[in-house]
This record gives structure tokens, sequence and C-alpha cells, in this order.
């Protein structure tokens, strides 16, 4: 508001100041208008809270929306509070939250929006019609207006609320090797939050990132292009918007590389014991094949031998048939020989020569 306004002319010089002896008519107009309007400034019902239009408050804090007041003398009226929540729609009227009138407190609007709004002051008659809002949700993300009236005088301040949510504790996470001279991105990740999120990562309890890294504040990714042993040691992200941080670490290790000539020697001996493993067990095989035929050569021999003996072993009938072809061979022998043999008398050659005796 502007300071308060002056009659008095311009500050010439003694000469060319006139002589007044009487305050002239313009001059009591004047002092008239200011009179009144330095008074009405004074008197009025007006708001006199201060402060931030728009308010940003983290989802399940707590906030106060102000609005305290004075009354002129020339308010006589019944004190009225209204506050509501103005829509965004032009067309639609505004939702009526919480009043006091007639010294009495009632809430209004939809159990979302009201839940946990109330006066801040035990007694809002006495210039304090601040609300306080307990517990915020999304739902209460809005435009707010706080309007006192005591007729004849009216006053009213809007203030913004925007309920936001802190980033939850991020994930952090590695891609690549831990091997010295390789390349890895850490990431790091909130899977809730308001947006804008924004990532940052330090290193170590100073907090101080190696030269190597470069680091990605709106993906969350750190990239080490030559993993050393410079690098190795202790990583913390955290995820920021404009209500909350939450933080994650990871432990970077380092891996030295294996010594060629180890692993030349390792490979090495590796194959020549597969070699001997192989070899041992093409002879097994073989032993086992050999013992086999073996066996088999044996169950043959003895086959066949049993074979042969049932072939020599002679039978009743043949023994007979050979014994008479050898008596009969003896005696045409003895005969020709004008001799016996001695064997005719114990077998004969015949049923004629059975009961014959020699001559």
């Amino acid at each position: 508001m502007a300071g308060p306004v002056s009659c008095h002319p311009t500050t010439r010089s003694s000469e060319e100041r006139p002589h007044v002896s009487i305050m002239s008519p313009w001059a009591l107009t004047c002092s008239a208008l200011i009179f009144y309007l330095n008074a009405g400034a004074t008197v009025a019902m007006q708001v006199t809270s201060t402060g931030p239009q728009t308010i940003q408050k983290a989802q399940g804090d707590n906030v106060t929306l102000g609005c305290e007041y004075t009354v002129g003398p020339s308010d006589i009226g019944e004190l009225d509070i209204e506050w509501s929540s103005v829509s965004p729609d032009t067309t639609q009227k505004d939702e009526l939250i919480i009043s006091f009138t007639g010294n009495q407190k009632y809430t209004h609007g939809t159990l979302a929006l009201a839940e946990g709004v109330d006066f801040t002051a035990t007694d809002p008659s006495k210039g304090d019609a601040s609300v306080t809002i307990s517990s915020l949700t999304s739902a209460h993300t809005g435009t707010y207006q706080c309007k006192v009236r005591k007729g004849p005088g009216v006053d009213m301040r809007k203030v913004t609320l925007v309920v936001l949510v802190r980033p939850s504790a991020p994930k952090c996470w590695m891609e690549g090797s831990e091997t010295v001279g390789g390349a890895i991105s850490l990431h790091c990740k909130s899977s809730e939050g308001t947006t804008p999120i924004t990532y940052v990562w330090k290193k170590g309890s100073a907090g101080v990132l190696p030269p190597n890294v470069t680091q990605n504040s709106v993906t969350g990714e750190l990239l080490i292009a030559n993993h050393s042993e410079s690098s190795e040691g202790t990583y913390q992200c955290e995820a920021q918007n404009a209500v909350g941080t939450s933080r994650c670490r990871f432990i970077l290790h380092v891996v030295r590389p294996p010594n060629k000539s180890g692993v030349i020697v390792g490979i090495v001996v590796g194959v020549f014991l597969l070699v001997i493993l192989l070899l041992m067990f093409i002879w097994f095989l073989f032993c086992l094949w050999d013992k086999r035929r073996y066996q088999k050569k044996v169950a043959n021999e003895i086959r066949e031998d049993a074979t042969a003996h049932l072939s020599r072993t002679p039978s009743r009938f043949s023994g007979r048939r050979s014994m008479a072809a050898y008596s009969s061979v003896r005696s045409t022998t003895s005969r020709a020989s004008g001799r016996r043999s001695p064997d005719s008398w114990l077998l004969g050659a015949g049923p004629e020569n059975r009961y014959s005796y020699p001559g």
C-alpha cells in the first residue's frame, strides 16, 4: 500500500514561494480526502497473513495455511469464516470444506478432502482463521481460499498447496564386470516419487568421484569407463525431489585378471590328465573284452571235449558188432594158417563154432 498522501506544494525558493495567510479551498479538500483514506486503510476488515502463494509439502506431512485477519470498528456484523477448495473449472462451484459462524465450527465437503482439516486456533474469532491439514495425501493438492466476512467488511486470501511424494528407497545395482580395465555401469532407481527426481552419486565419506567416471542425474547411471583400483570403494546414490531424499549404497570391488602363464600350465595339465584318464578307460575296456573272449574260448573247448568223449564211448550193440568182426577176422586168419585163434575159444567166430573143439 502506498504511503500517506501529502498536500504540501512542491518546495520552491524563497523568491518564488507566495505568502499564504489563510488555507485555500483546495488544501481543505485534500486534507479531508487524506484523512478518509488513511482512516479507512487502518480500520477496515483485512487478511494480514503473508507468505508464499504456493506451498509444496511431502505426502504424510502436516501443513498450516495462514489466514490471520484484523477487524475495523465499523465491522459490526456477525463473523463468518469460510475455507473452500477452488475448482480449476471456472464453470463449477468451489467446494466448501470448513466454516466458522455463530461461534460454531462446521465441516463440509467430501471425506477425502475434509479429512484432517481443522482450524489451527481454538477460537478462530480472535483474529486467526488459519487451518492445519494433517497427514497430507494427493487428494489435498489444490488451491484453497480463506474468506473472512464481518459486515460490512470482507477480505480473502488464496494459497495453492501441492502434495508431493518423496522418492522411495532407490535400488542400486551394477552392470558389467569388476575386472580391472573393464567398463562398469552403476545404476540407481526409485520406484515411487513425484517427478522430477534427480540422482546424485557420491563415493566414500568425502563424496568425491574418481576422475574416470561420468554420471547422468536423470537416469541415475554412473559410468566407469576403465575400472581400476582407484574406482574401488563404497558408492552412495541419492534420489532427490522437492520434498525429500532417499539413498542406497553399493560396494564396488576390483578383480585382478589371472596370470596367463598359470592358465596355460593349468590347461596343459588338465589336458594331460584327461588323456591319461581316456587311455585308462580304453585299457579297461580292452581288458574287459579280453576277459570275456577268454571265458568264451574256454567254454567252447569244454563243450568240444564233452562232445568228443561222448562220441568215443561204445554202446552195447556197437561193442558186440566190433567183437564179432574182430573174432571173424581172427578165425579166418587162423584157418588160413592152420591154427585157431585163442580168442575163438572165448568169443567164437559165430554160432556155428560156439561148441566146436580143435581137431
